[in-house]
């Protein structure tokens, strides 16, 4: 059986500044492809690196990712043109609506990150990772 990851509310006001004032790029730890739980991590020129995944929030095969209430407030959010902030397994964590994710919905969680810790979007750059796992042939 496994064992679903707390999941705690993220305030982005708890976030060091130069998340919302500096150039940052967010770097993917594992790929984009396929996958519901991409990690990664925000970089910027003389700043330590923070932890920061995107979480497909609906998966729910093998097992499920978050409970009715996350979902709801993740799409909520989403339709609101914003997204939810969460710690999922003690890391900083966009939770979307969805069950994997593509490149465009990385870069449009990312976007919406962005205008929440005051930033804009355009200073953000994604560094995704293209993966083979789960590769259909």
């Amino acid at each position: 059986m496994s064992v679903t990851p707390e999941i705690d509310e993220a305030d982005p006001f708890d976030l060091p500044s130069w998340v919302g004032e500096r150039e940052v790029t967010w770097v993917a730890e594992s790929g984009v492809r396929f996958g519901h739980h991409i990690t990664g991590h925000l970089t910027a020129d003389g700043e330590a690196d923070l932890a920061c995944d995107v979480l497909a929030i609906d998966q729910a095969y093998p097992t499920q990712v978050a409970d009715s209430g996350w979902r709801r407030q993740a799409h909520q959010a989403w339709h609101n043109d914003q997204v939810l902030l969460i710690s999922y397994a003690g890391r900083l964590t966009l939770a979307v609506p969805g069950h994997q994710f593509t490149a465009d919905l990385v870069l449009a969680a990312l976007a919406r990150f962005a205008k929440s810790v005051g930033g804009k979007p355009e200073r953000f750059t994604a560094a995704l990772r293209l993966s083979a796992l789960g590769r259909r042939r």
